[in-house]
């Protein structure tokens, strides 16, 4: 159990609420703007309750390191209902609020039938103020939870805590920003089992439309991979590893299949690699298992290749080595996919929430390029360090640091061709 605090308590920047230089103007009177109350029609009403009481704070983890805190509002308006509790880190200011809703009509609104525990930080070894519960309303056919109740007891809240919203005044949102995470690691082989992904369980998402005229059909395949590993240099005949380079969490890549709507034959296939790709001429590819054509992904990373072997992303004999060869270790795309989207179909293809996260998936991390290539350098004699020097130099300043990638729908070819 870890349940412990701190013998002498630290003011935090989360301990001072934040408050504005200034009072706020006189506001133009409208409709209904800095009233503080919105209707949303169909008989609900919300407004932002600024009030908090803190349920559970945890002491480390998150932004600094400083922990988080839970809230729930302290004081309701008349007629209004608790719809989530707050959360925020503890190295800011404390500055948010929780949303409440009022139901005009006794049909916008309605209590939940249950709770689930999603999560628990009784087994955590981390400095916090007793043990917090995180529980998520299962509301009614018909109506979404928008938010969770925090408490620091396993037993189930009351169902009178929070009310649920109909589902047609409920819209899909994007996650704002990083709140916490645990200070330290429960598993230690977690991270390792996230970054190997699991190719048993894993399936392509397919993204199907209609190119050049309507005459040929696209079929993307996206692949998530979970990491990307250090990059290796090829210097002459030395093979050098490059560190933290190239490395980073979560990455898509894409395979576009071709096909002719004449015939339904594939006529080429594009394969993603780095910040472009290539397009292959369906002669030019190896096939497996009838017509499956076969794609190689490069080493600790997932560029993908027509043939296997070595591409060096550099000049000469000096360059980033991507290579292939063949595995035991594949994926058959055409045994575990999903269609995610194809908008020439309609309604018939229900988009994934997960397609419209129009944010990164992945932590954006900038490593010390000069400390970096100073390491490497050491380990070549010494009329290859200004050869190696002159590529790191050459290469795009992306492969020097963590980004997590944007989704599918951010990338060029959404809307449009191979480029």
């Amino acid at each position: 159990m870890g349940n412990g605090t701190s013998a002498t308590k630290v003011a935090l920047p989360i301990d001072t609420p934040f408050k504005l230089p200034s009072p706020l103007p006189s506001l133009p009177q409208g409709e209904g703007f800095g009233n503080g109350i919105i209707n949303l029609g169909s008989g609900l009403q919300v407004c932002q309750v600024v009030s908090l009481n803190k349920i559970w704070a945890t002491n480390e983890g998150g932004p600094d390191n400083l922990g988080a805190t839970f809230f729930e509002p302290s004081q309701m308006p008349q007629g209004f209902s608790m719809l989530g509790c707050y959360s925020q880190p503890n190295n800011k200011m404390l500055h948010g609020w929780v949303l409440a809703g009022k139901d005009e009509t006794g049909e916008a609104l309605t209590k939940p039938v249950d709770y689930t525990l999603v999560w628990s930080s009784e087994s955590l070894q981390i400095k916090q103020e007793g043990a917090g519960y995180i529980w998520l309303p299962t509301p009614l056919d018909g109506y979404k939870a928008l938010g969770c109740v925090v408490t620091t007891s396993p037993e189930k809240p009351s169902l009178e805590k929070v009310r649920c919203v109909r589902s047609d005044l409920t819209d899909d949102c994007q996650i704002d920003k990083w709140i916490w995470g645990q200070g330290k690691e429960s598993d230690p082989n977690a991270r390792e089992r996230v970054k190997r992904g699991d190719l048993q369980d894993c399936q392509v998402y397919l993204h199907i439309k209609p190119m050049l005229g309507a005459t040929f059909t696209d079929i993307v395949a996206w692949l998530f991979y979970p990491f990307n590993g250090p990059g290796r240099a090829k210097v002459e005949l030395i093979t050098v590893p490059l560190g933290k380079t190239g490395q980073h969490v979560g990455d898509w890549e894409h395979v576009t299949l071709r096909i002719s709507n004449f015939n339904g034959q594939l006529c080429g296939l594009y394969l993603s690699a780095h910040s472009g790709g290539t397009w292959y001429d369906a002669s030019e590819l190896e096939f497996q298992d009838g017509n499956k054509a076969v794609v190689y992904s490069s080493l600790n990373g997932h560029a993908m290749y027509a043939k296997p072997g070595l591409v060096l992303q550099g000049t000469g004999n000096i360059g980033i080595r991507n290579d292939t060869a063949k595995s035991n270790k594949f994926i058959d795309a055409g045994a575990r996919f999903s269609v995610v989207s194809a908008e020439y179909m309609g309604s018939s293809v229900v988009e994934p929430p997960w397609l419209n996260y129009l944010r990164k998936w992945g932590p954006n991390i900038t490593y010390d390029l000069a400390e970096e290539a100073e390491t490497v350098e050491k380990l070549l004699p010494g009329k290859l360090k200004s050869a190696f020097d002159k590529l790191v130099k050459s290469l795009p300043k992306e492969i020097f640091g963590e980004e997590g990638p944007t989704g599918p729908k951010l990338k060029r070819n959404w809307t449009g061709d191979e480029v």
